[in-house]
């Protein structure tokens, strides 16, 4: 379940739905020679991701007997001009009886669409610190100084009136926009374009947080103290340490290179920026606390279900939650199904 930070919060406050991230080598050619480091040291520009036609990575195979579930595992961000050979994609899914999407959270209100656009004027300084504070008062003064390395690169100084959180994902685009990659959700479109073409059955694992006094919600979340700085120290690293491992981890994906990915650290700031929300009081009034746990436990039931029943069932997963001790690949060998790795 991965989704940027502003999506999720801005869909929750809009009461909007929020869905909870083999083939040859391509040559070396594909890849740019690295750029000089500019003199503050951020890595954006180092490596140029792969451009082109890319065969992208293989399936892992999960087997009980007869029955068999391919998943696709999915990373972000991904080269922004690599155009993806989903034929694998396609075949599968033209043979499957049923697709399986990744677990996601949806939050939304029983209030009808006019009531909703009445508040709209609620939202607006929804994204800022509380009592018009800036960075430079919230911020430990060593993260100040990082931030402001950052946001002179990419932003102006408007961004220091946004809560850490906004901010690190305002920050986050921009980056990664500039180094040539993109968080859009390329395997979500390819999957459904093979459901269209196809028709097999189709699985939702998501949790969805009814909101039933949405003006009060807003409210409070103007007011909260949100615990949101290891989620703009963690995206400051990840530009400033990781940026280099983002691009060739991009490269790898785009590539269909499963032994590089493997190698390289999945770590991201995800985990703490939702966390900002979902263990903060108002995520816990609002239900979210431990929803990546009930998430998990509901798509491995469909997982079983599945390959107790169908001969083919297609499945996408983020790669991280896949590969991670614990994550979904390790508790379907515990299961005692047979795993198979694309390069395998």
């Amino acid at each position: 379940m991965r989704k940027t930070l502003l999506a999720a919060l801005v869909g929750a406050m809009l009461l909007a739905p929020l869905h909870a991230q083999q083939a040859a080598q391509v040559p070396p050619a594909a890849t740019a020679p690295s750029a000089p480091l500019p003199d503050d040291g951020i890595r954006t520009e180092a490596t140029v991701v792969v451009t082109g036609e890319q065969p992208g990575p293989g399936l892992w195979l999960v087997r009980n007997g007869a029955h068999d579930l391919w998943i696709l595992g999915t990373i972000k961000p991904l080269p922004t001009n690599m155009q993806w050979r989903t034929k694998q994609v396609d075949e599968v899914i033209a043979n499957a009886q049923e697709v399986i999407y990744e677990p996601s959270l949806v939050v939304n209100s029983d209030i009808g669409k006019f009531r909703a656009l009445m508040l709209l004027p609620s939202l607006v300084g929804v994204k800022n610190n509380p009592d018009g504070k800036r960075l430079d008062a919230v911020l430990p003064p060593t993260t100040y100084v990082r931030w402001s390395a950052f946001r002179d690169r990419f932003l102006d100084r408007d961004a220091d009136k946004l809560r850490p959180m906004f901010a690190a994902d305002a920050l986050w685009k921009a980056a990664i926009k500039r180094s040539g990659m993109s968080d859009k959700d390329v395997a979500k479109a390819a999957v459904a374009a093979a459901v269209e073409r196809h028709h097999p059955a189709v699985t939702l694992v998501k949790h969805t947080i009814t909101v039933k006094d949405p003006k009060a919600t807003i409210k409070q979340f103007k007011a909260a103290q949100i615990e949101d700085m290891v989620c703009l120290e963690g995206t400051l690293d990840r530009l400033g340490q990781d940026m280099e491992t983002l691009r060739m981890r991009a490269n790898a994906w785009a590539q269909g290179d499963v032994a590089a990915i493997r190698a390289m650290p999945l770590n991201d700031q995800y985990q703490a920026c939702m966390e900002a929300i979902t263990e903060s009081g108002i995520g816990r009034s609002l239900g979210m606390a431990d929803a990546m746990r009930r998430l998990q436990g509901e798509w491995l039931a469909k997982a079983d279900a599945a390959l107790s029943t169908n001969t083919t069932t297609f499945a996408v997963l983020p790669m991280r939650d896949m590969l991670e001790p614990g994550g979904y690949l390790e508790r379907l060998r515990a299961k005692g199904y047979t795993v198979i790795a694309p390069d395998e």
